[in-house]
């Protein structure tokens, strides 16, 4: 029988529909890979530092210069942002409409030189380096004092919004607190208020409990389908440890996400024929100070839990959900994690 239910870090409703219960091999969303392109006319390719903006940071050997050959992972300005970095705020209203200028960062993260190599076919060391990039980048960017958020994130595959093949990650900075962050802030800070206990510890500590949506675990992180999963084998991966900001886990444990994340992504590729999926680092906003809420930081560090979401892109969203806000899962998240752990 379907079932509702409801994800407390968001309030947000799912519509479980065992009656559609689809296994891996009923969807036929085709190779994100894809046919192989020509390598011969992508920017992103090692060779082809002439072809993109001057580099922010780099991942290099230490004979090679900045814009040269070299690197491992190479962090750019995207060369059509979709916000930009001069300017000021500007923060006004027309009526009861608000507005401010379209300030921001937009980068690209290039997770490696090789062409046609997915991040599941990466070195754990590789990934590791990707992850050194991310924190960089989150540290750095949070001094400017516009910005309220960075968001990480990667598509995958055309189907999930990727215009090139070659293994990248975006980043955009924000003036603004995202809404679907401020959902996760909000309840996490009401819960903790209420019971002094962390939201996100403790559907950890559940799902370690139970073990049934739970996909793979390490010494420091722990990666399971969420209760009230929004998409077919969706899965979040979360640190162990209580960090509030992705940037504030000790270097020691990055080995141990780049492993976890490697492990997670081959277990997609090899259930769902190497799906297209996109993924998001979910971690606590800058902590610029709000005039008129001195509260505002008070408790953050101790009732946010940075995380990953993986969504795999198997299904469309239609008249419904986007008239509903409700999302249909046509594999519950206990099935799907049942797949996801077999397949190793």
């Amino acid at each position: 029988m379907p079932e509702l239910r409801k994800c407390p870090i968001t309030d947000r409703w799912v519509v479980i529909s065992t009656e559609r219960g689809r296994r891996p091999t009923d969807f036929s969303t085709p190779s994100a890979a894809g046919v192989a392109d020509d390598a011969s006319k992508c920017p992103l390719c090692e060779g082809k530092e002439d072809k993109t903006p001057h580099e922010i940071v780099a991942w290099r050997r230490t004979d090679s210069q900045p814009d040269k050959p070299g690197w491992q992972v190479r962090v750019i300005p995207n060369k059509f942002p979709a916000l930009v970095i001069e300017g000021d705020v500007n923060r006004s209203g027309m009526g009861i409409f608000d507005m401010m200028s379209g300030i921001g960062a937009h980068e690209v993260i290039v997770e490696t030189p090789s062409h046609n190599v997915t991040l599941a076919d990466m070195p754990e060391e590789s990934i590791e380096k990707l992850l050194w990039a991310y924190k960089q980048r989150i540290t750095d960017l949070e001094k400017d004092k516009r910005f309220r958020y960075v968001l990480i994130f990667k598509n995958y595959g055309s189907a999930a919004g990727a215009s090139l093949s070659h293994a990248h990650s975006q980043l955009i900075a924000t003036p603004i607190t995202p809404r679907y962050v401020k959902m996760e802030l909000h309840n996490s800070r009401v819960y903790f208020q209420e019971k002094e206990r962390c939201l996100f510890c403790d559907m950890i500590r559940q799902e370690l409990g139970q073990g049934e949506r739970l996909i793979y675990e390490n010494e420091y992180f722990v990666v399971f389908a969420p209760f009230a999963s929004r998409f077919p084998f969706e899965n979040w991966i979360f640190p162990r440890r209580h960090h509030a900001g992705f940037q504030d886990m000790p270097d020691e444990e990055r080995a141990q996400l780049a492993r976890c994340m490697k492990d997670v992504l081959t277990r997609l590729k090899k259930t769902l024929n190497d799906p297209p999926f996109n993924y998001v680092l979910h971690t606590a906003p800058n902590a610029v100070p709000r005039p008129g809420k001195p509260d505002y930081w008070g408790t953050i560090s101790y009732d946010y839990h940075w995380h990953i979401e993986i969504i795999p892109r198997l299904t469309k969203q239609a008249g419904f959900e986007w008239g509903s806000g409700l999302y249909i899962n046509p594999t519950s998240p206990e099935e799907a994690a049942k797949y996801l752990r077999e397949i190793m």
